[in-house]
């Protein structure tokens, strides 16, 4: 990591939020404002983020994702203390393979949705959102027999997304990484220092996720893929809203919190009640399972001239004159000319073709229930060969 900067003072909450390995270095780069994810500052702002939104889907672009922080679980239980946390099957999960998985609690509640990488049988990562995981596994582990160690290690993500992501890598790190398949991992030596690689990404295009296992090296990995990459059309950025909304890529605390669970979410596809082995949730998500749900998780377009920006209140639904749920993410889609929204309502007006009003600050707009995720339902640009 570089010396620090007086530049970054003027963004600083004190030391109880910690800056990232890259934070001086996005700062150069045209950081303007920073936002507080586990703890930690990551940039928010690099100008307009409608431009922001076409670098990352025609080009590439560069983003600090440190704070997507790892909790690291070792020793001879750690591949069945993993399985107690998650409610998805990792019976076939590989080494080198990686997981969208669910951490869920007692009542079935959802506390984050990492992904999981499997670095040997008993050597497990979760790449969490914003929670506090880390908390969480070491109060569980400590409470019951399981023999392992939990930690957070020195590890630090950068996200390379777009469509000339795969070209980037493969200059700046060689032929292996950019030849990864989706949701796969490897291990790189960069000039003595050690790096993950994973073929992952929170953008829904192709990507990768460059993981630093020495935050002292920070600065001069920015630099070096910079370096490499900005005559191929890359530029630092930041993580779009734009285009995980397209996509219906859930915000932990925005999308979802602990009062939600996996089924009112549609992710029943990441619960596994059949596995023989057991976990945290089990119990409860087989109750409501069988018990049913109360409000599902939606996707809609609201009519009207453009959103300006994100919403930062939950709007309410309203179908005549009962408020039927809320907004959870909404933004205008520049690429699909729409403004479309990610909600939750009751059950009963969750249907495709439902048509709801909804209580903005500067007035009501008409909106209706549509299929999500908004474009390439499939992921057949983040998977693709």
């Amino acid at each position: 990591m570089s010396a620090p900067t007086k530049d970054f003072q003027k963004f600083s909450f004190g030391t109880q939020v910690r800056k990232s390995p890259y934070s001086d270095a996005a700062l150069r780069w045209g950081a303007r404002g920073f936002s507080v994810y586990n703890h930690m500052y990551i940039p928010r702002d690099f100008g307009d983020p409608v431009q922001n939104f076409w670098n990352l889907v025609n080009d590439a672009i560069l983003c600090d994702v440190a704070v997507e922080r790892q909790v690291e679980i070792t020793g001879p239980d750690a591949a069945v203390f993993t399985q107690f946390l998650s409610c998805r099957d990792l019976s076939e999960c590989e080494i080198g393979q990686c997981k969208y998985v669910l951490i869920t609690d007692q009542d079935g509640g959802i506390i984050n949705d990492p992904i999981l990488l499997k670095l040997a049988e008993n050597h497990f990562w979760l790449s969490i959102a914003d929670s506090d995981v880390l908390l969480w596994a070491r109060g569980l582990a400590a409470t019951s027999s399981y023999d392992v160690q939990i930690c957070e290690p020195d590890v630090s993500p950068l996200q390379l997304q777009g469509p000339k992501s795969r070209d980037i890598l493969r200059a700046a790190f060689g032929d292996a990484p950019a030849d990864l398949k989706y949701y796969r991992f490897m291990e790189v030596d960069w000039n003595g220092v050690p790096l993950i690689i994973s073929r992952t990404g929170w953008s829904s295009e192709l990507g990768y996720e460059i993981f630093l296992r020495d935050g002292s090296a920070g600065d001069a990995l920015w630099e070096h893929i910079m370096a490499v990459g900005e005559p191929m059309g890359l530029r630092p950025g930041h993580t779009s809203a734009i285009r995980r909304i397209e996509a219906a890529m859930l915000s932990y605390h925005a999308d979802m919190t602990l009062a939600n669970n996996p089924y009112e979410m549609g992710m029943d596809r990441l619960v596994d009640l059949d596995m023989d082995a057991d976990f945290v949730s089990k119990a409860a998500l087989t109750k409501i399972k069988e018990n049913g749900v109360s409000q599902q998780f939606v996707g809609l377009v609201i009519d009207g001239p453009a959103l300006s920006g994100a919403n930062d209140e939950n709007w309410a639904l309203v179908n005549g004159a009962d408020i039927v749920g809320y907004i959870t993410s909404a933004i205008n889609s520049p690429r699909l000319n729409q403004n479309i929204a990610l909600a939750m309502v009751q059950a009963d007006q969750a249907a495709v073709g439902t048509k709801l009003t909804v209580q903005m600050p500067e007035g009501n707009r008409l909106a209706e229930v549509v299929p999500k995720p908004f474009f390439d339902p499939k992921k057949a640009i983040a998977a693709k060969a």
